[in-house]
């Protein structure tokens, strides 16, 4: 693979709006995750919630300089949940505009659009429910459903709210979502069917979402705690993580140097016990960035915290890097955000990578004897050239992402 640049990116999560922020909460090894209640859901857990979702943004008229600024116009019937979230990541460190920027450069129709979501506007949906016709059960006319619901949505809002008109599209593998946008842009630009793309991810809560996993034993009530001894369950996030790749960057952030996917189809919502899928997704960005196992500084974790996912990740991370590569998991910061997890864990990555440190594995309070990858309990200062960014979802979909560093 040829290394694609990243020249820009932007992060919103429990952590805070924009990259400052979030480095912040990681250097200072700050938890965004509090126990509180999400909307109507009663599931007694702790949750990495971006607050001021509620409320659409207000502003006295559309500023044209920044049109994804308000859900006014012709952005009116993307307003939820979701596009707030992704409107929220377009305003901070100046994201939009550099978007804007490389298409004024490349021309709209060679700016592409590709983001991974799990959930997308479902809770819109979710609370038009609760407003159905008494009589007829008919949903608000208010549902724009194509707008906010569908898993679409989401890159058709940001194309939209960018004025770009190169092609766009979703992932939506669970948690490897937003993991495997960065290489389906890579492919497209390698093809030379578009000179820069916009690639991330964007999934918020909802009722589906904390009651799915309720039912399904995996949420926590206590903090998570991965790579734990008595680690009982993950944490729900939700978050915006967008990155803007381009083919010949002003200057480069970092760079993505290999992608490496597998599906293993092991179980729907379990991961395969030796981590059979995980290891060949990790061997495979290896190859494609052409290196080898030594040459990785770190390695970014999925690390849920449940039991069994952390126990497979575990046996893949030492099949294929043995047990002294430094890795660590950031989901005790911003809590599991789903479809945006891949992009989160990756533009981390990017941060260690730019400032020299690896984060900590936060809430690690006995570490569990049966796990042997070099997992990090505290904060570590280290100058990285290259990182590894792990994401695996439900049903065996499993991405790794291989960057390295601007200089």
């Amino acid at each position: 693979m040829k290394p694609q640049a990243i020249s820009a990116y932007t992060l919103v999560t429990a952590l805070g709006d924009g990259l400052a922020p979030t480095l912040a909460a990681l250097l200072a090894s700050r938890t965004g995750l509090a126990h509180r209640s999400f909307e109507t859901a009663d599931v007694q857990t702790w949750l990495g919630v971006v607050d001021g979702l509620d409320q659409a943004p207000v502003a006295p008229a559309v500023d044209q300089k920044n049109p994804w600024s308000v859900f006014e116009g012709r952005l009116a019937p993307y307003d939820c949940r979701n596009n707030r979230l992704a409107a929220r990541a377009l305003q901070v460190d100046g994201f939009g505009h550099r978007v804007q920027a490389a298409a004024a450069r490349y021309g709209a129709h060679r700016v592409g659009v590709f983001l991974g979501t799990s959930t997308s506007g479902i809770l819109q949906t979710e609370v038009a429910y609760r407003h159905r016709d008494p009589t007829t059960g008919a949903l608000p006319a208010s549902l724009h459903y194509a707008h906010t619901h569908n898993n679409y949505s989401v890159s058709r809002y940001v194309r939209d709210a960018l004025g770009l008109q190169g092609p766009a599209a979703v992932i939506s593998t669970a948690c490897s979502s937003s993991a495997k946008v960065f290489a389906a842009a890579a492919r497209m630009m390698a093809l030379g069917l578009i000179d820069a793309a916009v690639v991330g991810g964007v999934d918020s809560l909802c009722m589906t979402t904390l009651y799915g996993f309720k039912s399904l034993e995996l949420l926590s009530p206590d903090i998570c705690r991965p790579w734990d001894a008595q680690r009982n369950g993950l944490s729900l996030g939700e978050a915006a993580a967008l990155a803007l790749l381009e083919r010949q960057p002003q200057a480069a952030c970092g760079w993505l140097l290999g992608a490496g996917e597998s599906s293993d189809g092991h179980h729907m919502s379990s991961p395969h016990p030796e981590g059979a899928g995980a290891a060949m997704a990790m061997r495979a960005a290896l190859d494609q960035a052409g290196l080898k196992p030594g040459d990785v500084d770190y390695l970014n974790l999925h690390g849920t915290g449940t039991p069994g996912n952390d126990a497979a990740e575990d046996k893949a991370v030492c099949d294929v890097f043995g047990t002294n590569l430094p890795c660590s998991s950031i989901k005790g910061f911003t809590g599991h955000t789903l479809g945006a997890a891949g992009g989160v864990e990756a533009l981390i990555s990017l941060l260690a990578l730019q400032h020299g440190f690896m984060p900590a594995g936060l809430n690690l309070q006995q570490p569990d004897s049966t796990l042997n990858a070099a997992y990090l309990p505290a904060l570590q200062m280290q100058k990285l050239r290259v990182v590894a960014s792990n994401s695996f979802g439900f049903g065996g979909s499993n991405c790794c992402l291989v960057l390295g560093a601007a200089t």
